[in-house]
């Protein structure tokens, strides 16, 4: 089956009012969502040159290279974008922890009959 290709333009996406779209990282071997963070077309544009994945730290308001303190790297596989072309799926492969508290995944908690449960410990 053949795929059309045309160039990709960042600018060409539907950012929200601050230039952000929202980026849902997941592991591209195993499918585990591990993280949602915020891109712009200029993170987008240095994730796709480099093959590390650059977010936008809206904290920071600055580039956040995943991994370039903590060593716990994101490795692009594959960058999509949805049907709106206002929300990414990055596929990565994901070297140590994605989250900040030391746990593989950010979504560590779910709700379980009205209580929260933590599904997993910090990775030792």
């Amino acid at each position: 089956m053949a795929h059309e290709r045309t160039e990709f333009d960042p600018e060409a996406l539907t950012y929200n009012e601050a230039g952000l779209l929202p980026a849902i990282a997941q592991d591209a071997e195993t499918s585990e969502v591990l993280m949602l963070a915020w891109m712009n077309a200029e993170s987008i544009s240095r994730t796709l040159a480099t093959g590390r994945v650059t977010y936008w730290s809206r904290s920071r308001q600055s580039f956040w290279v995943k991994g370039e303190t903590s060593g716990h790297v994101q490795e692009l596989v594959d960058l999509r974008f949805d049907c709106d072309r206002d929300c990414l799926l990055v596929l990565v492969r994901q070297t140590g922890p994605a989250c900040h508290t030391g746990r593989r995944s950010c979504f560590y908690t779910a709700v379980r009959e009205g209580a929260e449960v933590e599904l997993m410990k910090p990775i030792p």
